[in-house]
């Protein structure tokens, strides 16, 4: 699923508002996967609620970045 979210994101890249340029766009969303696993890491004990908002934070970090 992660996997085709990505390639997604990749397809419509200059269409959701990338605009500061490719380097500042891979920064920004590595900055958001790196978070979404650490909530991930942080809550692995209890696996439903980690996948929920590792999920979470991963959308609304990444849509953030595409319309702002």
């Amino acid at each position: 699923m992660r996997l085709a979210w990505l390639s997604w994101l990749a397809r419509h890249f200059t269409e959701y508002g990338y605009s500061q340029g490719l380097l500042r766009a891979a920064i920004g969303t590595l900055a958001v996967l790196v978070t979404a696993a650490l909530v991930w890491l942080s809550l692995h004990r209890n696996r439903p609620l980690a996948v929920a908002l590792s999920g979470l934070v991963s959308a609304l970090g990444i849509g953030w970045l595409a319309f702002h």
